[in-house]
């Protein structure tokens, strides 16, 4: 049976320690074997392992480790940061069948001295929105039932993201979700001890903070989970 992720190496932390500062392809090209080594080969094995858990309390997010993690490699066309490289490794788990990732997902990220896990929806588009808000406005007192979870508010806290300042056009000012509904973005996040990086309590820390944000995540994707087909995902054992 394959042990739990032990963790990312020292040396994969001072790894992204030594690209913050030499954030430049004449340093990383002759270190880009080390990079593979130490972090890319296994963030794609713990990103397997943690499918492994997904299967228990979120199958529908279980996402091909190749699809699932961030490339390195920043792309700089529409970015005020001209870095060629990302300081910080990634991973995204939407729900299977999604189109263009549209919906809420689960994603984590971590630097050499951070650790994200993020539940929800970050850049939704303007017919999102409004799936969104409908779903609220209908049943907001479900929703507030699972944002009032004592183990999710010990865990990842209150809800958050960006707000309007008005309710939005063609929902009545004084409904009584006012405040859920006025929201652009809605998230739940943790920030994680990084000190857990470098051993065996990564893995079920990260997958204890997902499943707890499971019930939010899926009532986000209601609207899009009656519409999308189901599609076959990939399942990478290591």
């Amino acid at each position: 049976m394959k042990s739990v992720f032990p963790g990312f190496s020292p040396d994969a932390l001072s790894f992204l320690r030594s690209l913050k500062r030499n954030n430049r392809r004449e340093w990383f090209q002759p270190r880009k074997e080390q990079y593979e080594q130490l972090i890319k080969m296994p963030m794609l094995e713990f990103v397997g392992q943690l499918n492994a858990a997904f299967t228990r309390f979120a199958p529908s997010y279980v996402t091909d480790p190749q699809r699932s993690v961030f490339r390195i490699y920043r792309d700089t066309r529409f970015s005020h940061d001209k870095t060629p490289y990302k300081t910080h490794i990634a991973a995204i788990f939407p729900r299977n069948g999604a189109e263009r990732m549209r919906g809420a997902c689960f994603y984590f990220h971590f630097t050499e001295k951070e650790l994200l896990a993020f539940g929800g929806v970050y850049q939704p588009d303007r017919d999102e929105l409004l799936a969104y808000r409908g779903l609220i406005a209908e049943h907001h007192t479900e929703l507030e039932k699972i944002l009032s979870d004592k183990k999710l508010r010990r865990t990842v806290g209150h809800l958050q993201g960006e707000q309007l300042s008005r309710m939005p056009k063609g929902f009545a000012p004084d409904h009584p979700a006012e405040s859920l509904m006025r929201q652009r973005q809605w998230y739940l996040e943790a920030i994680l001890d990084s000190k857990v990086l470098a051993t065996a309590r990564l893995l079920p820390l990260i997958a204890s903070s997902f499943e707890v944000m499971t019930p939010f995540v899926e009532f986000l994707n209601r609207p899009f989970a009656r519409r999308e087909k189901p599609k076959k995902m990939l399942f990478m054992a290591f």
